[in-house]
């Protein structure tokens, strides 16, 4: 149900929850917007009709406007957000000490407002934030790896991970970089678009995090080596079978401070496009 509510003294009868509503769910009534007829099952629940709405008279879902962030002048500059952008790098050097869980679970709530296609809301974030528990994870992964080395059974151009267990054998952490937690994120296989959702959501995290002093590692290592080598963690990990898992990242307090950007001008690739109408 979608329990549309509508202030009619608040509402100035303007009509932009109507023609924003991307699936036309919306009409005008009785003087104040309501639901077409027969239209209530094309909802995707986007909630663009409670955003739009100029002076909070719409609530939808049992949500409330009031409950919701104002938008103007609250949005970070573009000087801001250029800072941020060529700022972020990737960690490799974490401290030895875990973030506390008010604040992951601040940076989770965020980044479940990241998009996805069709708004689908079907990405899962498998997090590890208990130590004996990340400890146990990155054991689990050596020592599959080491079987899979032992029996000869390493993919075709993935030998090198011969090297990283002998490595990890010798107290260096190549996989996991001696970080304090690690996120899986999945999505429903049978989503929309499950890799670009699941892709959307980690980059989200991953900025929020940059702005509360954290940093994180898209672990392509691990990914291969917990997903692609060794499937069966997925499950231990109580990743639903029907899901379709992303990517892994790392993420913790840096043991490493950057002063400035990086300069990646001259890096900058552009096709434009003059349609030729001939």
């Amino acid at each position: 149900m979608l329990d549309l509510r509508i202030d009619s003294d608040k509402c100035t009868r303007c009509e932009q929850c109507v023609r924003d509503c991307p699936l036309n769910v919306l009409a005008m009534g009785e003087g104040v917007p309501c639901v077409g007829e027969d239209k209530e099952e094309k909802c995707i629940e986007c909630q663009h009709c409670l955003a739009v709405c100029p002076t909070g008279a719409l609530g939808i879902l049992g949500l409330k406007p009031e409950a919701s962030l104002p938008l103007a002048g609250n949005f970070p500059s573009a000087a801001q957000m250029e800072t941020l952008i060529k700022g972020r790098r990737s960690i490799r050097r974490f401290k030895h000490e875990p973030v506390d869980a008010q604040t992951v679970d601040e940076l989770l709530r965020i980044a479940t407002h990241a998009p996805t296609g069709v708004n689908s809301r079907k990405v899962l974030f498998t997090v590890i934030e208990d130590q004996q528990t990340m400890e146990q994870v990155k054991h689990a992964t050596m020592e599959g790896i080491r079987t899979l080395v032992a029996e000869e059974r390493l993919p075709k151009g993935k030998e090198f991970y011969g090297g990283i267990l002998r490595a990890w054998d010798k107290g260096a952490d190549i996989l996991f970089r001696k970080a304090p937690h690690l996120l899986i994120v999945s999505v429903d296989a049978k989503a929309p678009t499950p890799m670009a959702d699941g892709f959307i959501a980690m980059t989200t995290f991953e900025m929020m995090a940059a702005t509360m002093g954290l940093g994180t590692l898209w672990d392509g290592l691990a990914k291969w080596a917990m997903v692609d080598m060794l499937p069966d963690l997925g499950i231990r990990l109580g990743i639903p079978e029907s899901h379709q898992i992303v990517y892994v990242m790392l993420f913790g307090k840096p043991a490493v401070t950057y002063h400035r950007t990086v300069q990646r001008d001259a890096d900058l690739k552009v096709n434009r496009v003059i349609w030729d109408k001939q």
